[in-house]
């Protein structure tokens, strides 16, 4: 062997080296992809699963806008001021560093002839700003949680049904993150009248903002990876939670647990329509009894 072929080899076998070792480093939050204990993170489609409601973006199905941002996709509903579901996608690669940014204001990207809600529309209600896609699950640059805090991504929530019971169900999503999970959910809100802090109310900003009776979520949990509609099966955890919007309910969300069968016939939509109906049949049917921490 000569020492020149002797120098290429060795320069090839380097180079080899560190093509390897680059794919083992962790990229930075928020940059779009991430490791974690099961394989990469990536920010995939929000409404993978499927559009429950048929959702639309034209705007005279007011009643079912279909409203389509980075940070997740949504059906609005003109006349109750809120959105009717939200759905997103949550892995390691949605989170980073920025910080909260509680910059509550009227999406400007609904029509332009239609009543925005504002940040003041739930003053004095007893009613929280509740968020739909939660702040910390939209981390990974300061648009992205500035997104969450449009006041389309809201509905007047109890404050302790916010602050307490949903707010443990995402820290608890957050924890199935941590641990090598990407998740996608869907949640929303049906029904007319709720109990805050001020006792019942059915409507707020002078009738603009419907206050729901009931909110609702479902969380399909697999570990990371890539074609995620197809890797799902009849064994893959999916969590369905139906709260009342009563400021005396219960701060565990594990008391709350449902089916997805029952969310739809409560709601009237076609969740994760995208999963072969057999499989369907399945994990819709049944009450998740997994750990709840």
């Amino acid at each position: 062997m000569t020492p020149t072929f002797r120098r290429y080899l060795s320069w090839c076998l380097l180079s080899l080296l560190a093509f390897s070792c680059s794919h083992d480093e962790l990229v930075a939050p928020g940059s779009g992809t991430a490791t974690g204990g099961n394989g990469a993170a990536t920010r995939d489609p929000n409404l993978a699963f499927g559009n429950p409601s048929g959702a639309t973006a034209d705007a005279s199905n007011y009643t079912n806008y279909l409203l389509v941002k980075a940070q997740y996709t949504m059906s609005y509903h003109r006349d109750r001021g809120t959105p009717n579901w939200v759905s997103w996608h949550l892995s390691r690669a949605w989170l980073g560093s920025a910080s909260r940014q509680d910059d509550f204001l009227a999406d400007n990207s609904l029509p332009a002839n239609w009543y925005h809600v504002t940040a003041g529309s739930y003053v004095g209600s007893g009613f929280d700003r509740g968020h739909q896609c939660p702040s910390a699950d939209r981390t990974g640059s300061v648009a992205d949680n500035s997104a969450t805090f449009l006041m389309s991504n809201m509905v007047p929530q109890a404050p302790r049904n916010n602050q307490q019971t949903w707010a443990g169900l995402e820290n608890y999503c957050r924890t199935l993150v941590d641990a090598g999970n990407e998740l996608y959910l869907i949640c929303g809100s049906y029904g007319k009248g709720g109990t805050g802090s001020a006792g019942p109310l059915s409507t707020l900003d002078n009738g603009h903002v419907t206050v729901p009776n009931r909110l609702w979520k479902v969380i399909v949990v697999l570990p990371n990876g890539t074609d995620d509609v197809r890797r799902v099966t009849s064994d893959t955890r999916i969590i369905a939670v139906n709260t009342p919007n009563d400021n005396g309910l219960l701060s565990t969300w594990k008391s709350y647990r449902t089916t997805v069968d029952a969310i739809e016939r409560a709601t009237g939509y076609d969740l994760l329509s995208a999963l072969p109906t057999a499989v369907q049949a399945v994990v819709e049917a049944r009450v998740d009894d997994g750990p709840t921490s």
